[in-house]
């Protein structure tokens, strides 16, 4: 932004705060507080952005949020600002304007120009009486996780002091975010492990199924050497009840535990898993993602990364498919994930163990979980297009 200019405070602060001193340690000491309890991270950057308009002396504000990409900042709350405003920007660009140049330099900006983001946004949610837009980073380690913004009714500088603490809550703030970021992480890795316990489990059963069915096997030949043909009809049977008892069990180990989930999310299992459709088939795959936050529980995110792996699976199998496009998108209150190919299409007569319809079976079982549906269009000859649908769980929490 050409006419932003930054304020960088100094090292410490050159005059005496005196009685500010103590409540600026009582907002640190609630930031600590907070942190050590199992407070809801975005309500907490909420609420200490009514702290930061106050000590600014501000007339509204906004906290945003790095989107999963890594691209935008997503906001989480909102004061002072009307509902059109706080709709239009749900989403900015991270290197947009007064944020990038905080976002950029892990410092306070200012920017003496507030009607350069009316140009960025096409509204006229300032007024007048805004002089001036402070950007303050959320950052851990170096690493930028959000921004705060302060509109002000004044252009001067915000005093050392403030400018001090703002940093002080930034970096508290920051840590926060980090910390959840881990334990998000964390949970997926102890759902993949609870995951690959029970699929040990159906490991072990198969086992005991398989020596099942070697005993009855040596029955069934004894019986057809003393041509005791009903004893011998009978372990037949025991021995087909346990084939498809063995192939249930390995028809789901397959189906949910194939490929393990990156414990870093969804987007990097996503490409993960179509690295690998590459390297064993010549199918061409793309991907376009649009949704630009991807907002999901670790077990929605499981769900989802099965369907699509299913979903590559029959292709491989069934589809005699060049091409592959897996797209993600974000509408109103729901995910879409599309999987379409160019093949022969969908097989109406397919019924078989393992064939396609049972891995659409598969998948319409897991969106159910997801609150979902799965919808496919068959294209005989043509392609097949099988999209996922579900409701995304609301996120975004903003003040008034």
């Amino acid at each position: 932004m050409k006419h932003a200019h930054s304020h960088t405070p100094a090292a410490k602060p050159t005059r005496d705060v005196g009685g500010y001193k103590i409540p600026a340690l009582r907002v640190l000491s609630e930031i600590a507080a907070n942190l050590s309890n199992d407070t809801d991270l975005e309500q907490l950057l909420e609420r200490f952005l009514t702290t930061m308009i106050k000590l600014a002396g501000a007339h509204a504000g906004a906290v945003r949020v790095l989107t999963a990409d890594g691209s935008h900042l997503r906001l989480v709350g909102a004061i002072g600002l009307p509902p059109e405003v706080i709709e239009r920007e749900q989403l900015t660009a991270l290197e947009c304007g007064v944020c990038g140049m905080a976002a950029r330099d892990h410092t306070v900006h200012a920017s003496h120009a507030p009607h350069v983001c009316k140009e960025k946004t096409a509204l006229n949610f300032f007024g007048d009486a805004c002089k001036n837009v402070v950007a303050v980073p959320l950052q851990h380690k170096g690493k930028v996780m959000g921004v705060y913004n302060l509109f002000m009714a004044t252009d001067k500088p915000i005093p050392e002091d403030v400018s001090l603490l703002f940093y002080s809550i930034s970096e508290h703030l920051g840590m926060a975010l980090e910390n959840v970021r881990l334990t998000r992480e964390n949970m997926r890795v102890t759902l993949t492990n609870e995951r690959q316990m029970l699929a040990n489990e159906i490991h072990d059963s198969l086992a005991q199924t398989l020596a099942y069915m070697k005993m009855r096997l040596a029955l069934l030949s004894d019986a057809m050497r003393s041509h005791d043909d009903a004893l011998a009809g009978k372990y037949l049977n025991d021995v087909d009840d346990a084939m498809e008892s063995a192939y249930s069990g390995l028809r789901e180990l397959l189906a949910q535990f194939r490929q393990r989930m990156d414990p870093r999310g969804l987007l990097p299992a996503l490409q993960d898993l179509m690295d690998g459709f590459r390297k064993k088939t010549d199918i061409t795959i793309e991907f376009a993602n649009s949704a630009r936050d991807i907002n999901l529980t670790p077990d929605q995110e499981v769900q989802v990364f099965h369907i699509v792996q299913e979903a590559l699976n029959n292709i491989y199998k069934h589809s005699h498919a060049r091409h592959v496009r897996l797209s993600i998108e974000k509408s109103g209150g729901d995910y879409s994930v599309t999987v379409d190919d160019d093949g022969i299409g969908l097989d109406s007569g397919d019924e078989s163990p393992g064939g396609m319809h049972f891995g659409l079976n598969i998948m319409r079982e897991r969106a159910q979980r997801l609150g979902g549906e799965i919808a496919v269009d068959n294209r005989v000859g043509v392609g097949t297009s099988v999209r996922l649908k579900f409701p995304a769980a609301s996120y975004c929490k903003v003040g008034a």
